[in-house]
């Protein structure tokens, strides 16, 4: 006798409809689902199928919700490149003296359409921090928090730790500087130290709510996460945490075994 094969729970095949819809281009990127009440009468359903069917669609990053607007098929938006080569175009700005940054040369924007919020606290350095920059627990930190924007919209939020004792005093330490064309190369410039390597460790999780209302994260949608390192020689001076909305960023690193 033939082993009956199980059939596909409602809500996958609801999803699966929309699915192809979406990809289609039958709902149009940024246009709206058809309502609850819609889906329900067209595959004959209960509401709770069709919110898990929209849910499924959710966890796939092909649709949106948002409270007041409904459930739409996710927009186009602009991509960040994030190439190893966006730090050599900083040194290189440093050495011709152009406006830019990093952020800058990841957007491919003008420096008249990039600000940022921020805020300087003097810190002592956790146990992580310590350990990333190679010091004791407590060192005196310079810790500054950033969120850099793009035609006034959130793009990137940073934590960026330079060693106290290196930048007190300084204009580095003045928030008033900020931002500061060149970014950390040209900084670190100022002080006498040339950049001579630095270590990303990306990771992907979760958004946390005050990422989520500073950002605009839609839900659904992960951050990338870039654990930073700034070399100067054999010496770290600068630790970074830097999280961006994994929707909007492509990462893209060479690394040079020559």
């Amino acid at each position: 006798m033939p082993t009956p094969h199980p059939q596909p729970r409602r809500y996958r095949l609801v999803a699966d409809e929309l699915r192809r819809r979406i990809e289609a281009g039958v709902i149009p990127a940024g246009s709206l689902l058809p309502s609850e009440s819609t889906l329900m009468a067209e595959f004959s359903v209960a509401r709770g199928t069709v919110r898990e069917a929209l849910a499924l669609l959710r966890a796939e990053g092909l649709a949106l919700t948002e409270v007041g607007r409904g459930t739409y098929a996710r927009p186009i938006v602009p991509v960040r490149r994030l190439a190893s080569e966006r730090y050599r175009e900083e040194l290189e700005q440093v050495r011709s003296g152009e406006l830019g940054t990093s952020f800058t040369a990841d957007q491919r924007v003008d420096w008249s359409a990039y600000t940022l919020d921020k805020d300087f606290r003097e810190v002592p350095a956790t146990k992580v921090q310590a350990e990333l920059f190679g010091v004791e627990p407590g060192t005196m930190l310079l810790e500054r928090h950033f969120l850099f924007r793009t035609h006034g919209v959130p793009q990137q939020m940073s934590v960026s730790c330079l060693l106290l004792d290196m930048v007190a005093g300084t204009p580095v330490a003045d928030p008033d500087n900020e931002p500061w064309p060149g970014g950390n190369a040209s900084q670190l410039h100022s002080l006498g130290h040339t950049i001579t390597g630095i270590r990303e460790r990306p990771r992907w999780r979760l958004p946390t709510p005050d990422e989520v209302d500073a950002l605009r994260i839609p839900g659904g949608v992960h951050v990338v996460v870039i654990t930073r390192q700034t070399y100067v020689l054999d010496r770290v001076v600068e630790v970074a945490e830097i999280v961006m909305r994994a929707d909007l960023v492509d990462l893209d690193y060479w690394i040079d075994l020559t």
